[in-house]
């Protein structure tokens, strides 16, 4: 877990499948410069695989437990889905959804009700090995980072671990976007979480914002994540 020291609500970044911490190291600079407080979590269902869903939920509370000021919670992807779980957190003023499942109680990231999924090609991506899943090099370009540089694309890839199958199964329990204000950032290029799934999760929330970008906006327009995090830190605030 990476911490930077900062003002008004702290943003607690929490990562997707497969990804770590270290996918938010071109949003942490802009955040530290507008002395806006943030805290990076280290999923153990990446980090510690395999790992359950209230594994990372507990991750993300344990880091809540130690802030002591407004919190700003985001999670990316199947990071949607732990700080679902996790933002019923007393600190929590405000959930934010990355292109990210909104999951509702008892839903989990493989099984759930949303809609507009159908017919996508991510699983062309997977392999099941165990207890882990692992995500195709060769193919994480394609759906995760076709509108970064190559270089910054590459450096992803190499980055990649693989994720925890029950974590992806779990059903989560606590729904935070029922009880706090919630942003959804639809990624209008995305290639991994169809449009018309995000949108899905989105009806789900109080505010819709889009971005035009792949599925990893934090790595291709970290400035466009970095401007909207500043603006629900300060508006969050004591």
């Amino acid at each position: 877990m990476m911490t930077r020291m900062a003002t008004d609500a702290t943003v607690v970044l929490v990562h997707g499948a497969w990804h770590g911490a270290w996918c938010w190291r071109k949003v942490v600079p802009a955040l530290d410069d507008a002395r806006v407080a943030n805290v990076s979590i280290e999923n153990p269902s990446v980090a510690d695989a395999p790992a359950s869903l209230s594994d990372d939920i507990d991750r993300v509370r344990l880091a809540l437990d130690a802030i002591d000021r407004p919190v700003v919670l985001v999670g990316h992807s199947y990071g949607g889905a732990v700080v679902t779980g996790a933002g019923t957190h007393d600190t929590v003023r405000h959930v934010v959804y990355l292109s990210a499942f909104a999951l509702d109680e008892g839903e989990s990231v493989m099984q759930n009700d949303l809609k507009g999924g159908e017919g996508t090609k991510l699983g062309d991506a997977l392999a099941f090995d165990g207890d882990l899943i692992r995500f195709d090099p060769q193919r994480a370009i394609e759906f995760f980072y076709h509108d970064c540089t190559s270089a910054d694309a590459q450096s992803a890839v190499d980055e990649l671990k693989p994720m925890s199958a029950a974590a992806m199964a779990e059903p989560l329990g606590a729904v935070a976007w029922r009880a706090k204000p919630s942003t959804y950032v639809v990624c209008t290029d995305d290639r991994a979480l169809p449009v018309r799934l995000q949108r899905s999760n989105a009806a789900r929330v109080d505010d819709v914002r889009e971005m035009p970008t792949s599925h990893s906006p934090f790595i291709s327009r970290p400035d466009l994540v970095s401007e909207l995090l500043i603006e629900l830190a300060r508006s969050s605030r004591a």
